[in-house]
């Protein structure tokens, strides 16, 4: 199925390795700033946020190049779990965190820290 310039299947390819880039670009940001980030739960946030993120990205850019309808299944259903379950895992160790006694840097001790 050829329409002038762009077929369908190019279209399918590039979409899908613009968001494959993407998430793995969110991936990489999110372990720079779990890397530069002060403290415990300013590092958490990086991580959860940016990792749910890459991998929703990543995985539907694999719904994309899926071959067939049950792969594109499976592939949502990993995609609904995470995005419900990494959330939560990530509150989960920030209020256990917070429980067993780790307070956030806050203001001053937040510049001290970082400098």
């Amino acid at each position: 199925m050829t329409d002038g310039f762009l077929d369908l299947a190019l279209v399918r390819d590039l979409a899908s390795w613009a968001l494959f880039i993407v998430g793995s670009a969110g991936v990489a940001i999110g372990a720079v700033g779990i890397v530069r980030f002060p403290d415990f739960y300013t590092r958490l946030h990086a991580a959860g946020v940016t990792d749910t993120a890459g991998a929703e990205l990543i995985i539907l850019a694999m719904m994309l190049q899926a071959p067939n309808w049950l792969v594109v299944a499976k592939l949502a259903f990993i995609g609904f779990f995470l995005f419900f379950t990494s959330p939560v895992a990530t509150h989960a160790i920030a209020h256990a965190a917070w429980v067993s006694g780790l307070k956030p840097l806050l203001g001053p001790e937040l510049k001290r820290e970082s400098e």
